[in-house]
Parts: C-alpha cells; sequence; structure tokens
C-alpha cells in the first residue's frame, strides 16, 4: 500500500476523533455551537473526504487495472488537502474572536479545494489508462530494464 494511501486513511481516523470530541464539546457546553463550522469541516472533509480519497486511490487502479495515473500528484494531494484541512480548522475556530481569521478560512478552503481537484483529475486519468505502463520483472520481482 502506497504511504499516501496509508496516511490518507489514518488522517481521516484522527479527524474523526476529533470531530466526536469537538462534538462531544458543543454538546456539553451550548456556547460552543460557534464552533460548528470548524466540527462540521474536520467530520465531511476531515473524515469522510480523507477517507474516500485512501480507499480510492487504493482500489480504482486494482478495479480499472490501470496504474495510479500520477502518485507524484497524490502525493501533493495528500499534503494540500491536510494542511488546508487544518488552516481551514483554525481558521473557523479563532473567526469569532479575530476576523482577521477570515484570510486563513479563505487560503485553507483554497488548499482543499487544489487537493480535491488534484484527485478528480488524478483518479480520471487513472480510469483512462493514461498512467505509467507497467515494467517487466525478472524471476525475483526485479523491474528489468525499459527497451
Amino acid at each position: 500500500m502506497d504511504w499516501f494511501t496509508r496516511l490518507f486513511v489514518k488522517s481521516s481516523l484522527v479527524y474523526l476523533g476529533l470531530g466526536i470530541i469537538m462534538g462531544i464539546w458543543m454538546g456539553f457546553s451550548p456556547n460552543a455551537t460557534i464552533y460548528r463550522p470548524a466540527h462540521a469541516h474536520l467530520n465531511l472533509l476531515g473524515f469522510v473526504s480523507m477517507f474516500i480519497f485512501g480507499v480510492a486511490y487504493h482500489v480504482v487502479p486494482r478495479f480499472s487495472s490501470h496504474a495510479l495515473h500520477s502518485r507524484r500528484m497524490a502525493e501533493v494531494h495528500w499534503w494540500a488537502s491536510n494542511a488546508g484541512l487544518v488552516v481551514l480548522v483554525f481558521g473557523f475556530l479563532f473567526l469569532p474572536w479575530m476576523p482577521a481569521a477570515h484570510a486563513a478560512v479563505e487560503a485553507g478552503a483554497v488548499l482543499s479545494a487544489l487537493g480535491a481537484f488534484l484527485f478528480i483529475y488524478n483518479i480520471w486519468r487513472t480510469l483512462d489508462g493514461t498512467g505509467p505502463k507497467p515494467r517487466a520483472v525478472d524471476g525475483q520481482g526485479r523491474r528489468l530494464p525499459m527497451s
């Protein structure tokens, strides 16, 4: 399993835990409901989307019988989506007290959207079969030189 696939799933579990904790906090402290946008984004972008990204990167190449179009793009996607979500959530947390945190919300949203569009493009191209062509291997699993 690729490292980005594993980390998409693991980070989704971290965001699920944080979303649950934040939900419990909001349940016991009615004043904390001002943080609903942070809670919603932790659960939807953090848990649901990251889990979908991780599972899709693992199964789509196998189910389509095509190599992933770009591993590098998937790696950039992981960084952009996670950085975007963290910046977005912190922006939402500080927004009630610091109106200037709106810039963080915007930056986080742009990074998250960039990650999502990288995913869309990468999976689309994978389904089209435009990934790298598999190379032949010898009896010990080593790749043979390109001819």
